[in-house]
């Protein structure tokens, strides 16, 4: 799928498991979703010299370049459903733990996060090395600054990472045969639908922004915020 499907199902999905979600209060209810959103990305980052790693330039190139071999290729290790969200999981555990390296790990989402969505924000910042850098690392500030240590970080990593992997699933590429890729490459796919059909233009990505704006009213305090004024908006009528 393309990098905007894989965000807005991500958001769509944070916002949607925001009951079960490990978190409390507003602001962390809006980093989950947006961590679950950009990390839907992550995966991804196995292509060297795609968008989403030439995100901050040699910051996020050099590593993607690493994982990539890593992984074997492009949807391979990073697309099993098995070892990517343990794996990605793991490292954000261990990057939970502090806060920088939970700066770092928000910071990541959040620019994954808009660079995938730059073509519903005007102009062109978050597109920009530097752009993208300034508003990622503000957004992680602000929201860590704002809620007790994310511990619930390597949640968000593997809810993202699986909800990437069932995306590509549904293309003709297809995503590995979880583990067994290892042995005897073979990919699992489900439907014929190219990457960037009509499909995902036109039927998918609307569909994934009216389900995250759907979650976030009925699962946070919007909903106590908007109904009354649908209320009183009503009454005048």
């Amino acid at each position: 799928m393309l990098g905007h499907s894989h965000a807005l199902s991500g958001l769509a999905v944070g916002a949607a498991s925001l009951p079960w979600a490990p978190v409390d209060g507003t602001v962390a209810q809006v980093a989950w979703v947006a961590a679950v959103g950009g990390f839907a990305m992550l995966p991804d980052l196995d292509s060297h010299g795609s968008t989403v790693s030439d995100m901050w330039g040699p910051l996020t190139d050099v590593p993607s370049g690493a994982i990539g071999r890593l992984a074997q290729g492009h949807r391979w290790g990073t697309h099993d459903a098995l070892i990517a969200p343990l794996a990605f999981g793991a490292l954000a555990m261990v990057a939970a733990k502090a806060y920088w390296s939970s700066l770092l790990l928000m910071a990541l989402a959040i620019g994954l996060a808009l660079r995938a969505l730059h073509f519903i924000i005007p102009g062109r910042t978050e597109n920009t090395v530097v752009g993208n850098l300034v508003l990622s690392w503000t957004g992680a500030w602000f929201l860590l600054a704002h809620t007790p240590q994310p511990m619930w970080l390597p949640w968000a990593v593997g809810l993202g990472c699986l909800v990437h992997i069932a995306g590509d699933m549904i293309t003709r590429q297809g995503v590995p045969v979880p583990l067994v890729w290892l042995l005897h490459r073979s990919r699992l796919v489900l439907t014929p639908m190219h990457t960037g059909a009509f499909l995902e233009k036109a039927v998918l990505a609307p569909a994934f922004v009216v389900a995250a704006l759907w979650f976030l009213y009925a699962n946070t305090a919007v909903r106590e915020t908007v109904d009354p004024l649908v209320t009183d908006l009503l009454a005048r009528v």
